[in-house]
């Protein structure tokens, strides 16, 4: 009789701890959306929660960048910029440094 009770209390503690949540498991892991969201609904989701690493502050050219991402950030986003020449989409092709 005591090794049933046994079973039945560690067979219980595991149910438990799988219900509640293994260690290691963040809660995002854990969440599960009650509808799958619509694909404008995704990209809405996941561009809300990119941060750009640059910002446009008036810089032209690429001598003033510090790497190629930089540069290719102010190209397709900010005015007036001269780090295309060829406007072939890849800025700063005869700089050594990137």
């Amino acid at each position: 009789m005591k090794k049933i009770i046994l079973m039945a209390v560690i067979g219980f503690a595991g149910w438990s701890y799988y219900q509640n949540g293994m260690p290691g498991r963040s809660s995002v892991d854990q969440q599960t959306p009650s509808q799958p969201l619509a694909p404008d609904q995704v990209a809405q989701s996941r561009a809300s929660q990119v941060v750009p690493k640059f910002r446009c502050d008036g810089r032209q050219h690429c001598s003033q960048m510090t790497s190629r991402e930089e540069a290719v950030f102010f190209t397709r986003n900010c005015p007036n910029t001269k780090m295309d020449g060829d406007r072939d989409g890849i800025p700063c092709e005869n700089d050594s440094r990137f």
